[in-house]
């Protein structure tokens, strides 16, 4: 009996101990979504064309389908969104219904919450540290990553590329953003803030329309396990008006972008975008 009782003791405190941590990782993320506003700011002045003349011709044609003149320069994005995340391989993807809640503030970071079925959790980076833990039952860690350099430069690739296609404005030029042609249809986005810099290429339609984003991503999404340089990136498209700006709602993306080994396990649905910092 006294097994039992004791069985029984173990249990409860093992049970407190991971709805302590639960909570807080949910107060780190609050926290965090918080000091992401507060570091975006407000918007930086109206969008006219002319601020971005002298950028190569495919930069100039995303600006202004991106931006409508006139528009306040929005810093950072509050995203909701559905879809689908592959969590297998691409001869057997396992594609799961997702929902998620999204702050976007590029340079600064963002926070990607989202469920998976019985899973939820988060993805996010600031300036100083990045993280990913998931739990199931919203009770049992699955998975949790944190305080790691490579996981930080991975996640900041991140908040570049889907920088590119949710808050345009902040890839205008500036200290922080340098532009290089590639070719007659796509253009370069040279970011650094902080110990990080990151390039990400943009191909758009002729109407100015961005159709793809890729960057070469520091991940160890490969067979060795080994963190390096590789493609990621995907497709965009249902573009639709948020206040002065045409934005992607429909989202393909993931590992190895354009190659044999390309998995689209990235499938997101946009169902609305607030923008944030918004001076009008």
């Amino acid at each position: 009996m006294g097994y039992i009782w004791t069985s029984i003791a173990l249990a409860t405190l093992v049970v407190m101990g991971l709805l302590r941590l639960r909570l807080i990782d949910a107060r780190n993320e609050e926290s965090s979504w918080q000091d992401l506003i507060k570091q975006a700011g407000i918007s930086q002045g109206f969008y006219k064309p002319e601020l971005v003349q002298g950028l190569p011709e495919p930069a100039q044609r995303y600006f202004n389908f991106s931006i409508s003149p006139g528009s306040p320069l929005v810093p950072a994005v509050e995203i909701e969104m559905d879809g689908e995340l592959g969590l297998g391989s691409i001869d057997e993807p396992k594609y799961k219904p997702m929902k998620a809640h999204q702050i976007l503030a590029p340079p600064h970071g963002f926070l990607w919450r989202v469920r998976v079925g019985l899973v939820r959790g988060s993805d996010g980076v600031s300036k100083n540290n990045s993280w990913t833990r998931f739990w199931l039952f919203g009770l049992f860690p699955v998975v949790r990553v944190s305080d790691d350099q490579d996981h930080h430069r991975s996640a900041f690739g991140r908040v570049i590329a889907e920088g590119a296609f949710w808050t345009p404005a902040t890839l205008m030029p500036s200290a922080r953003v340098n532009w290089e042609a590639v070719d007659d249809n796509t253009a370069r986005a040279v970011v650094n803030f902080g110990a990080f810099e990151q390039a990400v290429d943009i191909t758009v339609l002729q109407s100015g329309q961005p159709h793809q984003v890729v960057i070469q991503r520091w991940s160890n999404e490969n067979s060795s396990r080994e963190y390096k340089l590789q493609p990621f990136g995907g497709t965009l498209g249902d573009f639709r008006r948020f206040g002065g700006y045409m934005l992607p709602t429909s989202v393909e993306g993931g590992n190895h972008f354009g190659t044999d080994d390309y998995f689209p396990f990235y499938r997101a649905k946009v169902t609305d975008i607030r923008l944030l910092g918004d001076t009008s």
